[in-house]
């Protein structure tokens, strides 16, 4: 504690009372000199032991510190390196895995009815397929357009195409009913459907289906054969599998 007749001549003198102030601030801080607190100290030259630096000077001046000064070696920074690493590490994971391109798969299913016309010169058939469409993204798929051609002894009987059909969710799976119209005019298929002597009229029909997708920003086609065998000769609507 200041002697009594200390603090009354620093009350009376201005320079006294901000040097006064000064020693009480800097004496809490390492002395110039000394990186590590240590007692042994020179003045600054620069502030003159006022710890303040002239104004006009402070564009001109450099601030050296030591190597060994313990403000440049921050506590605990390798673990807030490792930290940081595994966080971003870990971010990226996630990232990969919800977004990482996976499979949208085409599956047909069965014929759930075959209806038969008879004209004189031609059999038309309008053939009912249901086929289930899965996505095993994280994100939903849109299907942009799908097409469907049917083939009886590798010749193209009828087509079919769908644009911006559904959507499928994300990890979902749903199920699209398709109806392709078929026109058989050849003569000797004609006669064997039309043909009352033969009970059942099998044809083996082909069905080759195309099916784009966009997803991810990215767009990809997904094709699919597949064989039914159908009735020409008259209406079926018990459905049966496809292959």
């Amino acid at each position: 504690m200041d002697p009594p007749e200390r603090t009354g001549r620093a009350a009376e003198d201005p320079e006294l009372t901000r040097k006064m102030e000064n020693g009480r601030i800097f004496k809490h801080f390492p002395p110039y000199g000394s990186s590590d607190g240590s007692s042994a100290s020179d003045t600054c030259p620069t502030c003159r032991g006022t710890g303040r630096v002239p104004r006009a000077q402070e564009n001109q001046l450099v601030a050296v510190i030591p190597c060994n000064d313990v403000r440049l070696k921050p506590r605990r920074t390798k673990l807030y390196v490792c930290v940081s690493m595994a966080a971003c590490l870990f971010v990226c994971c996630l990232i990969l895995y919800f977004l990482f391109p996976r499979s949208v798969t085409l599956t047909p299913v069965s014929v759930l009815s075959v209806m038969v016309y008879f004209s004189p010169d031609q059999v038309e058939l309008d053939v009912k397929n249901l086929i289930n469409m899965s996505n095993e993204n994280f994100v939903p798929v849109q299907i942009t357009d799908f097409a469907m051609q049917g083939l009886i002894i590798k010749t193209v009987m009828g087509n079919v195409k769908v644009s911006n059909m559904t959507t499928i969710p994300s990890r979902s799976r749903r199920s699209y009913t398709t109806e392709i119209h078929l026109q058989i005019q050849d003569k000797d298929l004609n006669n064997y459907c039309k043909s009352g002597s033969i009970k059942i009229h099998t044809l083996f029909l082909q069905l080759q289906m195309t099916m784009n997708i966009s997803y991810l920003a990215h767009t990809e086609q997904l094709t699919r054969d597949t064989f039914a065998y159908i009735d020409c000769g008259a209406n079926s609507t018990i459905p049966h599998p496809l292959r």
